[in-house]
């Protein structure tokens, strides 16, 4: 365990692929890249407040450097750089966008292979905009503490190696409605293999500029998909197989836990089926899956739980447009959109069973979880708590799950009981409860719960973000000692508060 400086840094992204020839600047269009380099703002106070453990252990880092991480002066084997990628947002192509916050800081050689270590709110970049490149504390504690929970949940996600406060007041209106207040300033450390999206491919394509497109898929695959090759049509489908179906995998989970991502824009989509780019993301209180935590897409719900794995084909869809010059015969690369669908479906299935302690999904099951979704909806129904209930359930009697109902006078009753005899003859009555427990978490990052974290951090004390972290290292065990606490339905102050039933973009 060593310093940053200790670290094997490389820059292969800035080696093989084309770059901005002006260091910083200000924002501005900027053709035929894939980067532009600039520095970090150093912050005015920088103060280390939360830490990843597991995650420096990957990278052999001792902990400390807050000034570093929170965008202070790089050390020697940094190459500090931001991406340019464009994106569909919200169904409707964006043009240049690119990372008008986040500043890599280069790549680490680790045991585990390569990894990139990126600063999110340290500063301005070419890919700004009007905005000012910075962070605020509420969304910073969200990314930081989601990012780890995802991981533990088995959830493909980045990973956050540390929160930094700033010392320094940020403005942000939070809610898009002119209420416009200063936010205390932080930056987190976040990593992954790396942060290439489909936007990145995107841009190049619809921009016309072929050349920068092929260098960067040559150098995406050399790198992240060495077993990969791009010799002919074949090979290339096959790479994009692979990102169809760990993007089909990654949704899947979601679905699993009750995630809702808020911003599916292509921009927002890893190469590697990873979660990234935590915004106005939330878990399902109530099973509704027309529910999006984010009020920029409330009159569409564009991106609402349920429509989650057919966005992912969509998006599948403009990132196979993106790599179509590449082709001979590119009509063939929707046999890909296709793969994606039916890999999604298996997923799907697999899922299910998991949930349901089923030991293998038949087709039959289909009408039984056709009816327990329609179920589900029928009242106010926590997802988390009922299927963790239903793990434990020892007789086909609803009365056994009443914790899991907002209102237990609404329950009905005898729709439940009904199914549950269905389900319980279809496991013979005696369910795959290991599976169940490793399928149905316990803990989940509820709003509320992060909410409260941001409450305390605000006046200093991130004693509770502490909790939530280590509480969510082990979401699927019972950790008795937080039940009262946190293996709760969402409280009534939570039902329309900002930040806990709804977000924005804003951070």
């Amino acid at each position: 365990m060593g310093p940053l400086s200790s670290l094997k840094w490389l820059n292969r992204f800035l080696d093989e692929t084309p770059g901005d020839s002006q260091v910083g600047g200000p924002a501005r269009q900027v053709p035929n890249v894939c980067w532009s380099r600039v520095l970090p703002t150093p912050a005015p106070d920088p103060r280390l407040r939360l830490w990843s453990n597991e995650v420096a252990a990957q990278l052999n880092l001792s902990k400390g450097e807050g000034e570093t991480l929170g965008g202070g002066e790089p050390v020697d084997g940094m190459d500090t750089y931001a991406q340019r990628y464009g994106g569909h947002q919200f169904g409707n192509w964006a043009g240049q966008l690119g990372d008008g916050r986040a500043i890599t800081l280069g790549e680490v050689e680790t045991d585990s292979g390569v990894l990139e270590l990126q600063l999110k709110g340290a500063g301005v970049t070419p890919y700004s905009r009007f905005a000012d490149g910075k962070a605020v504390l509420r969304s910073s504690i969200r990314e930081f503490l989601c990012s780890e929970a995802m991981y533990h949940l088995g959830v493909p996600t980045t990973r956050a190696l540390s929160l930094v406060s700033t010392g320094e007041d940020v403005m942000r209106d939070i809610m898009y409605d002119g209420n416009r207040e200063l936010e205390q300033g932080a930056v987190v450390c976040r990593v992954a293999p790396s942060f290439i999206r489909f936007g990145s491919f995107q841009i190049h394509t619809l921009m016309g500029d072929e050349e920068t497109l092929r260098i960067l898929v040559e150098h995406v695959v050399r790198n992240h998909f060495p077993e990969n090759s791009l010799d002919s049509d074949e090979g290339i489908i096959e790479w994009a197989k692979v990102i169809a179906s760990s993007t089909a995998e990654m949704i899947a989970h979601w679905m699993r836990v009750g995630f809702v991502h808020g911003v599916m824009n292509t921009d927002n989509m890893s190469i590697h089926g990873l979660t990234i780019d935590y915004g106005p993301y939330g878990w399902l209180e109530d099973y509704n899956p027309s529910w999006t935590p984010n009020t920029t897409d409330s009159s569409r719900r564009r991106y609402r739980y349920g429509n989650q794995p057919q966005i992912g084909a969509w998006n599948i869809a403009r990132f196979l447009e993106s790599i179509s010059p590449m082709m001979d015969s590119p009509e063939i690369l929707k046999d890909v959109l296709e793969f994606y669908i039916s890999e999604y479906e298996r997923y799907n299935d697999q899922m299910w069973a998991g949930k349901l302690g089923i030991s293998e999904f038949e087709e039959r099951d289909v009408e039984l979880i056709t009816e327990l979704n329609i179920l589900l909806q029928k009242v106010e129904t926590d997802m988390t708590i009922f299927f963790r209930e239903l793990s434990k359930l020892e007789q086909p009697e609803i009365n056994d799950l009443k914790f899991a109902f907002y209102d237990e006078d609404s329950i009905p009753k005898e729709d439940w009981n009904l199914w549950l005899a269905k389900w319980w003859n279809r496991v013979e009555g005696n369910p795959d409860r290991g599976i169940m427990v490793q399928n149905n978490p316990k803990y989940v990052l509820r709003n509320w719960m992060a909410q409260l974290a941001i409450d305390a951090a605000e006046k200093g004390d991130y004693s509770v973000c502490e909790s939530l972290y280590e509480l969510l290292k082990s979401p699927y065990d019972e950790q008795e000692e937080f039940e009262s606490e946190w293996y709760q339905k969402r409280p009534e102050w939570a039902r329309h508060r900002v930040g806990c039933s709804m977000l924005s973009c804003s951070s």
